[in-house]
């Protein structure tokens, strides 16, 4: 049974089950999805990114990014939630929030309103002072949902884990504080 952390009108935000592993290697090797990445994942990449990056995280801090079920569905559909980044910058070590839908549910709000339940949970439940987002400069729609939530653009930055001169480099940095 899967644990539920955080829940809206349209939308619960629970822990990961073995059911949604194919849904999420689905969507990892849609390009369409994965536009703002280096590259899709293949299953076996999303598979080890769930098994040794998100739960290990969360039995870490007790939060990390949350598997995104739809309620009229019950079908998973992305995820939302918290992760320290795994690369040095001026604004690191941090929390930093985000998020992923299947391109099947775009456009129809569920990443605004998972994050913006993220942020609020954050804040109230797990007393986070401040919370960090960051994209590719070329990604707006994720840009849009930083702003709906209200954060803050802070400027730009190089990502140092994307290859330099690569289009994906420079990204926006958006900042919320209490």
């Amino acid at each position: 049974m899967s644990r539920i952390f955080i829940e809206t009108n349209r939308l619960v935000l629970r822990s990961w089950k073995a059911a949604d592993y194919n849904l999420f290697a689905l969507m990892n090797a849609d390009k369409e999805v994965m536009k703002y990445f280096p590259n899709p994942l293949e299953k076996e990449q999303t598979i080890r990114f769930v098994e040794e990056r998100i739960k290990p995280h969360f039995k870490t801090y007790g939060y990390g990014v949350y598997a995104v079920e739809l309620k009229t569905l019950q079908r998973f559909i992305g995820f939302c939630g918290f992760m320290h980044p795994q690369f040095e910058s001026f604004f690191t070590p941090c929390i930093e929030i985000g998020w992923r839908i299947d391109k099947r549910f775009w456009n129809m709000g569920y990443a605004t309103e998972a994050a913006q339940a993220c942020l609020h949970f954050g804040f109230t439940v797990l007393k986070f002072s401040d919370v960090f987002s960051f994209t590719s400069i070329h990604n707006k729609a994720s840009e849009r949902v930083m702003q709906k939530i209200g954060m803050q653009k802070t400027g730009t930055f190089m990502h140092p884990s994307i290859t330099e001169n690569s289009y994906l480099q420079e990204h926006v940095l958006y900042k919320i504080s209490i």
